[in-house]
């Protein structure tokens, strides 16, 4: 599982470097994504830089990107983990930093025998009052 744990921090902080490349690095060819942005779901290739060079160059500066309470199972070739993420940026043309928590599911697929993301689901819980608004003030 320490395999697996360095796989998932090291794509985190090469994000937070704005090395696309090397966060690319650890996904399968194909991922599935439920994002936090629309659509509700997609297909994406996992060696197009594109999709998160047009996001990256939304901030000021790459997003930092923190891992915590990190849980991992794994049977066979296929793991998934669990985490709450946090991230903190400035979007560009703001001097209004922030900082979100979201809760972070992945899954993996041993290729080739290295891990590889195949599937990422981020998630931001909302209100059950009507509102529907994103509860983005929750913290771990």
């Amino acid at each position: 599982m320490q395999d697996i744990r360095e796989v998932i921090e090291a794509r985190a902080a090469r994000l937070s470097e704005g090395d696309v490349k090397a966060f690319l690095s650890y996904s399968a060819d194909e991922v599935r994504t439920f994002d936090l942005a629309p659509p509700l779901g997609s297909r994406v290739d996992g060696n197009d830089p594109a999709p998160t060079e047009r996001w990256l160059a939304t901030f000021e500066a790459p997003p930092r990107r923190e891992v915590t309470q990190l849980e991992i199972t794994v049977d066979g070739d296929v793991a998934f983990a669990t985490s709450y993420d946090s991230m903190s940026a400035t979007p560009r043309g703001t001097t209004d930093a922030f900082t979100l928590w979201y809760r972070v599911t992945l899954g993996l697929r041993r290729i080739d025998g290295r891990w590889l993301v195949v599937h990422e689901h981020e998630s931001v819980p909302f209100l059950m009052d009507g509102s529907f608004a994103a509860a983005i003030d929750l913290t771990p």
